[in-house]
């Protein structure tokens, strides 16, 4: 994989960041939305239910998470929700606008948060689900499957 040469950097999401953080969010669900086509209203309250359902299920779940917009070279990329428990770090959430994936950009974030859970020597958590092509990827970083929700595989990589 080419090395980056491209700023990759976190900041704060802010509630001025809901539109993109939906923009994010739909781009994750292409199949979905085809089904709808693409443009209609069916598609666009489709995004706005399991959005806010979704915001709703992490806030609940999660309610110190770490909220962060990737920015690449100044422009808002994507998303990255992390929590950090006194047991584990949990990636809950990592998504890229389809034009910025498979660049090296996720593997370069999971990498850090992979640096951070080692420095606090606590595991590094998460779930996929099966059908998403990520999978490859937490394993080719090292993450081993410990538990599987029927939906979703719980991933784990822990530091040496």
């Amino acid at each position: 994989m080419p090395e980056l040469t491209q700023s990759i950097t976190l900041r704060e999401a802010t509630p001025g960041d809901l539109d993109f953080l939906k923009a994010v969010f739909a781009s994750t669900r292409s199949e979905e939305l085809a089904a709808l086509g693409s443009h209609s209203a069916q598609a666009e309250a489709f995004i706005e239910m399991q959005f806010n359902i979704q915001q709703q299920s992490y806030n609940a779940r999660y309610p110190t998470a770490q909220n962060s917009i990737i920015v690449l070279d100044d422009q808002p990329v994507g998303r990255m929700l992390v929590d950090r428990t006194e047991e584990a770090t949990r990636l809950v959430d990592i998504a890229l606008l389809s034009d910025f994936r498979n660049r090296g950009l996720g593997s370069s974030l999971i990498r850090g948060l992979m640096d951070d859970a080692a420095a606090a020597h606590k595991p590094l958590q998460l779930s996929v689900h099966k059908s998403n092509p990520a999978t490859g990827l937490y394993e080719r970083l090292g993450f081993v499957k410990v538990g599987d929700t029927g939906a979703q595989f719980k991933m784990e990589w822990r530091p040496e």
